[in-house]
């Protein structure tokens, strides 16, 4: 199979590795350059909420809305956190999930959401989204696309 599309081409880029799909549930683990370890995650929304402070954590890209607190909770600053590159490209796109294996690559995160382009690494499959509602509704369709060719 030819991989012209696996690529990640960004300091922000990620491997979205999923495990399981059960009770309307994904669970699996996500990868980036900067550490060897997989961030696990239980849901999709624990998964969002987890490359949110990733994002954060680089200030790349930039958000164009700052967090909102209510009530008598503080604000947290967002702090830049200088890191090295621990795995090179070819590293972190040998990670493969169970069901399904995705590039996520975040160019903005505009209106408070994100938006950029998703590989699905298994039919090497490009498509642009417009928000993170838009991103999951890609991931659930692929892994609905799966598990429609098992049953057949």
């Amino acid at each position: 199979m030819e991989r012209s599309q696996w690529y990640l081409g960004t300091p922000n880029g990620v491997i979205l590795c999923i495990d399981q799909a059960a009770d309307g549930q994904l669970k699996g683990r996500f990868y980036h350059a900067y550490e060897r370890e997989a961030v696990v995650f239980s849901s999709i929304e624990e998964a969002i909420f987890g490359l949110e402070g990733f994002y954060d954590s680089l200030n790349f890209p930039h958000p164009t809305t700052d967090g909102r607190t209510f009530g008598k909770g503080e604000r947290q600053a967002n702090i830049r956190q200088e890191r090295t590159r621990i795995m090179r490209d070819e590293e972190l796109l040998s990670r493969h999930g169970d069901l399904g294996t995705f590039i996520i690559r975040v160019q903005h995160r505009q209106n408070s959401s994100w938006q950029g382009r998703i590989t699905w690494m298994d039919k090497n499959k490009t498509v642009y989204f417009r928000s993170i509602w838009e991103m999951i509704k890609l991931v659930e369709g692929a892994l609905d696309t799966v598990s429609q060719q098992e049953d057949g």
